[in-house]
């Protein structure tokens, strides 16, 4: 344990802490019972899902259902569940591969599994009673029952402390009658029980409950909702006419319901960007066999420059994106293990565990749900006219995409969210932005060297740009807090942009990192393509650290000040010897072309 305590990272300090490549967790460092894991969920997601695709787009909830029934059986939906309450009581990291090869086949699917193994169960196991677990969790791991979280209202979407619900004490103290409202929740057309929030009194912040639901108790459903993708996941509207909770189904304490939510939505987070890795795996891979296959003036369309372009992309993007979850979900393991060895419970353990890292799995809920929707709509392009119609699969991948930017916290609130938890982590002490911030600012003041440094070792050159990356964040967020203090987050724009240029941080630094690693086990050959995706993707991250880097200087800084903060980026973002980007995407489309498929 030791060991893991001396280099272990807190949440947001790989931003002032240079991280070593052997320090990192990477998909290649799977163990043998996580490999059979990810065989057993590939099997299962291709037998039960993938071949039946027409159903979910036909909107068949009954079929959703089913699969989730049969995944319950597999005990798939227990993974994260301690043993004692049923599951199988996996690590994080588990969890986070189970959540990826099990979400591919269809949206449909993945928004039911990640409601009911997420938000649906998660609340009870990490915050209820003895009793409440003993009661609910196990018959919740085996997919006896099917789980739903009930907090969005009519009224109290991105503001989730603002719902109108009400919870009203009885005359004879023993329970609580809930009335209210509650939209777009999934799971609804086949739960057995609801995580419902609600307000009691005037209370500050809302409370959370452990509803059965049972129609003869005053809740009744919407009619199904017609949406843009994941068609065949139940979502209703839930009404609550004074429903009868007995008072031992409050969860945690009267209150205490913004708190489980927020905590509930850190690991729904990190959890939605793993749902969309294999999705960008195979959307890749369709991808790449379609374009192998379709010729045109006589040549296959993946041996044309302008598609190769957009394969090397989509297939760098997905390396990245598994490498930082990967990374975080890791930290976060790591964190859980230390906290149960100094005694924590396991409640404690996960919450705090996943608590340190939220940061990390706002970043990764902003970045890969985005690279998906990007993947899939050049995925639509590389097929053509095609792409448009039903009958190939990427236009439902394109749509059930697109809810990922929306849930767990839109993008935006992800976004601000970032920047202003790292501030706060600031201002506690728990990382330290002040210092290497005041060294930046210093440093623009100083002259700089003109030494050419020597970038003869593997990513030398890149480790350094990511360094100077760095100093970019900590040049223009610590001017924006020292102008605006804890006003900061009035300025949004401001804070889209500090938290662009953090995410593309991670992203960049996470693929790096992990073919650093591999490159030092296997042999730089034998990692060759896998280096091109990460200097790929660092050299997008750089363009795009630019863009943000000069929007944010020159919104909120003039004159003197201005001119320096610009200087200042364009020396943090040099590179001494560009690499060749079309060469990059050539190598990488080329390997996947051969490989017929996104093969890392």
């Amino acid at each position: 344990m030791e060991t893991i305590e001396k280099e272990l990272l807190r949440g947001g300090q790989f931003l002032v802490k240079e991280t070593n490549c052997e320090d990192v967790f990477t998909p290649e460092d799977f163990n043998e019972e996580q490999q059979m894991m990810k065989e057993a969920v590939i099997e299962f997601n291709d037998r039960e899902i993938i071949a039946h695709r027409e159903r979910f787009e036909k909107k068949d909830y009954a079929f959703t259902e089913e699969c989730m029934r049969k995944a319950g059986e597999l005990g798939f939906l227990g993974v994260a569940v301690p043993e004692e309450y049923g599951g199988l009581g996996m690590g994080f990291v588990s969890t986070m591969l189970v959540c990826d090869y099990i979400s591919s086949g269809t949206g449909s699917f993945s928004t039911a599994f990640g409601a009911h193994t997420g938000i649906g169960t998660m609340p009870i196991t990490l915050y209820g009673t003895e009793e409440q677990k003993q009661k609910y969790v196990p018959q919740l791991a085996t997919g006896e029952w099917f789980g739903a979280y009930c907090l969005t209202e009519p009224g109290a979407g991105s503001d989730a402390n603002s719902g109108k619900t009400t919870a009203v004490l009885s005359d004879d103290g023993k329970s609580y009658k809930i009335n209210g409202q509650k939209m777009w929740i999934s799971n609804a057309g086949f739960c057995k029980l609801f995580i419902v929030f609600a307000r009691i009194e005037d209370d500050k912040n809302i409370t959370g409950f452990i509803v059965e639901n049972n129609p003869s108790n005053g809740i009744t459903l919407g009619e199904e909702e017609h949406k843009l993708g994941i068609r065949a996941s139940s979502t209703r509207q839930v009404f609550f006419n004074d429903t009868v909770v007995p008072l031992e189904n409050m969860l945690a304490g009267r209150g205490e319901g913004f708190k489980i939510a927020m905590n509930a939505l850190n690991v729904g987070r990190i959890k939605l960007a793993a749902a969309c890795l294999d999705s960008q795996r195979r959307i890749t891979t369709t991808a790449i066999q379609y374009a192998n296959e379709r010729k045109q003036f006589k040549t296959p369309i993946a041996d044309f420059g302008a598609i190769k372009s957009k394969i090397a992309e989509m297939t760098a993007s997905a390396y990245a994106g598994e490498s930082a979850s990967y990374r975080a979900a890791k930290n976060i393991e790591d964190r859980i293990e230390i906290r149960r060895a100094s005694g924590n419970t396991h409640q404690e353990a996960e919450l705090k565990g996943v608590e340190e890292y939220a940061i990390e799995c706002s970043i990764l809920k902003v970045a890969v749900s985005e690279d998906v929707q990007n993947c899939a709509d050049e995925g639509i392009q590389i097929f053509g006219g095609m792409g448009f119609s039903e009958e190939t699969p990427m236009e439902a991948a394109w749509r059930d995409a697109r809810i990922a930017r929306i849930y767990e916290g839109t993008n935006e609130i992800n976004r601000m969210l970032s920047v202003g938890m790292l501030v706060k982590k600031a201002m506690k002490g728990h990382v330290d932005l002040l210092g290497p911030a005041m060294k930046v600012a210093d440093e623009l003041m100083g002259i700089p060297s003109f030494d050419v440094p020597d970038y003869s070792e593997l990513f030398s050159e890149e480790k350094d740009i990511i360094a100077r990356l760095k100093k970019v964040f900590l040049m223009v967020a610590g001017a924006a807090v020292q102008k605006f203090g804890p006003e900061l987050e009035k300025y949004q724009q401001l804070l889209m942009n500090a938290s662009n240029i953090l995410i593309e941080i991670y992203m960049a630094e996470s693929a790096i990192l992990r073919t650093e690693k591999n490159a030092k086990r296997f042999g730089e050959e034998a990692q060759k393509e896998q280096i091109a995706m990460a200097k790929l993707y660092l050299f997008n991250a750089v363009e795009i650290i630019k863009k943000n880097g000069i929007e944010g200087i020159i919104s909120f800084a003039e004159g003197d000040e201005q001119k320096m903060m610009l200087m200042g980026l364009k020396r943090f973002t040099k590179y001494t010897n560009y690499p060749n980007v079309v060469e990059l995407r050539n190598a990488i489309a080329d390997k996947v072309k051969a490989e017929n498929k996104y093969c890392f």
